[in-house]
């Protein structure tokens, strides 16, 4: 009987959390971990069945969506069976909040990015070549800026589900918030760390943008200002003014030529890679502050 007894307190122990009856946040993390694997899968199989022969945009789009899903479900059954908490309370609150917070993020990753933009072409570090509705037409300019544009809504919920929410959370449950930001950033960088064009520079780069969108959640404890963030970071950078988005090519409304010393302007990588990201993010923390204020006395 005390054998079964120590045996049952040592499973508890390694397994079970202290503080109620669910699983310790390492073990949460490592079953969502391989429950997206094999949600990833089963949803990528159609796009490599029929994906050779299609259009680099086909393909990245369809890979998006497949990930979206094993993403999306994956956290939906572990925050509901592994976490014993709703979906909705990693910071997904259906409100008029919501919305602002989505528009707000989004106009402060435009601010953000044009300042690098405006900062780059004040310098001569890059030049404006073309505009896309010239050589292409409007009407196929404005058709790839809409499937980029839901290409880069289904990447920023699906990323900021993942790090911001399923995993920061947990680790701050297990941890604390101030490790939980950290580890997940890093977690974040890594995930980018085979994009093209990557290296030391564009890991901390990305690193840093983590515990930004991080500051993000941490003001609002809801997930849409990341979300909104991370749309916006990504669609201004790569359809609106040209530059590579972690490395990735896009559809293009200006066609610029990045002259500039890499180490500003992140070369090939993006803006993520250079030193012009550092007081662009200063903005954007400053924008946020002011923004949460805004959101404190109005809600």
């Amino acid at each position: 009987m005390k054998e079964n007894s120590r045996s049952r307190s040592f499973v508890n122990a390694v397994f079970i959390s202290p503080s109620e009856a669910r699983l310790r946040a390492g073990w949460r993390l490592l079953l969502q971990s391989v429950l997206l694997g094999l949600f990833f899968c089963v949803m990528s199989f159609p796009v490599m069945w029929f994906g050779p022969g299609q259009t680099e945009t086909w393909v990245f789009g369809f890979f998006s969506l497949a990930e979206c899903f094993a993403i999306t479900i994956s956290v939906f059954y572990s925050r509901r069976f592994f976490d014993r908490r709703s979906f909705t309370s990693l910071g997904l609150s259906l409100n008029r909040t919501a919305v602002k917070d989505i528009f707000a993020g989004v106009g402060i990753a435009a601010i953000m990015m044009g300042f690098i933009f405006i900062s780059a072409t004040a310098l001569k570090w890059i030049n404006v070549n073309s505009f896309s509705w010239d050589s292409d037409g409007f009407p196929k300019a404005a058709a790839q800026t809409s499937i980029w544009l839901i290409i880069f809504i289904i990447v920023g919920w699906q990323e900021e589900l993942l790090s911001r929410g399923y995993q920061l959370q947990n680790l701050a449950d297990g941890i604390n918030m101030t490790w939980g930001a950290i580890i997940s950033s890093l977690a974040f960088a890594i995930l980018h760390v085979f994009n093209p064009g990557a290296s030391w520079i564009s890991t901390f780069g990305i690193f840093l943008a983590g515990l930004f969108l991080t500051l993000g959640y941490i003001l609002t404890k809801q997930l849409w200002l990341p979300i909104g963030l991370h749309i916006g970071w990504n669609f201004f950078e790569g359809v609106v003014f040209g530059f590579p988005v972690s490395g990735i090519g896009t559809y293009k409304l200006v066609l610029i030529q990045v002259s500039g010393p890499k180490i500003w302007t992140g070369g090939e990588f993006g803006p993520e890679a250079g030193l012009l990201l550092l007081p662009a993010l200063i903005i954007g923390v400053i924008l946020m502050f002011g923004y949460s204020n805004y959101r404190v006395k109005h809600d």
